[in-house]
């Protein structure tokens, strides 16, 4: 029987340091954001509140200066980007980018965070990590697939993760960036500064340490 992507994963326990079952963080916790303006907003906000944070959907300026990091999910770039200049919010997110906010790309979060794109250059997006992208690199989304990756830094060996018409990335731009993880010898996972992006979606398959990176970015930041 054919399975959609993470439905094989959908019976796996937590990754460990991250319990699904985790109870509401404390009000004391971070405030850590899911634009919510499409794509699986959920998923990442469940994921959130596993780690230990409070999540918070980013719909407004008010909700986005609100936050201590921001998760930009995975859905379709171009209406992401044009629901971002609708909302008044494209300026607001690329001065909080620039200005250090920790932030989880997956994605079309990756496509939003990518100082360049192979085709649509053009496309409106905060940028932030200094690397050349592809969208839908991987096939349409009868293409999708789940792979085992490694990834650097991670503790309890490789993540189980889920491509969904996948953008891949094309290029490195910089020395800034970290890449974190290959597959067939192009970066997946990389990293500049307090800015992480992902081809893949880690919330389809339950295994939240890169949320959990993401949360440890904020605690930094914070000192909370």
């Amino acid at each position: 029987m054919t399975r959609l992507p993470g439905e094989r994963l959908d019976r796996r326990p937590a990754a460990a340091g991250a319990p699904a079952d985790r109870a509401d963080p404390a009000d004391a916790a971070p405030l850590v954001g899911v634009l919510a303006l499409q794509g699986d907003v959920l998923e990442h906000t469940r994921a959130l509140r596993a780690v230990g944070v409070r999540p918070l959907p980013v719909r407004s300026v008010a909700d986005l200066e609100a936050v201590d990091g921001l998760v930009l999910p995975g859905g379709e770039s171009t209406a992401i980007s044009r629901a971002l200049g609708r909302a008044g919010l494209d300026e607001p997110l690329a001065r909080r980018i620039a200005d250090g906010l920790p932030v989880l790309g997956t994605c079309a979060g990756l496509i939003l965070l990518s100082d360049e794109l192979v085709e649509d250059d053009a496309l409106p997006r905060p940028g932030g990590i200094a690397v050349r992208t592809r969208r839908n690199a991987y096939g349409p989304q009868t293409a999708s697939f789940d792979v085992r990756v490694e990834v650097a830094g991670l503790d309890g060996g490789p993540m189980d993760v889920a491509f969904i018409r996948a953008p891949r990335i094309e290029a490195v731009l910089g020395d800034a960036v970290d890449v974190l993880a290959e597959v067939d010898g192009a970066p997946v996972a990389v990293q500049q500064g307090a800015r992480i992006g992902l081809a893949f979606h880690p919330e389809v398959t339950g295994d939240l340490r890169l949320h959990a990176r993401l949360a440890d970015l904020v605690r930094r930041r914070t000192g909370r």
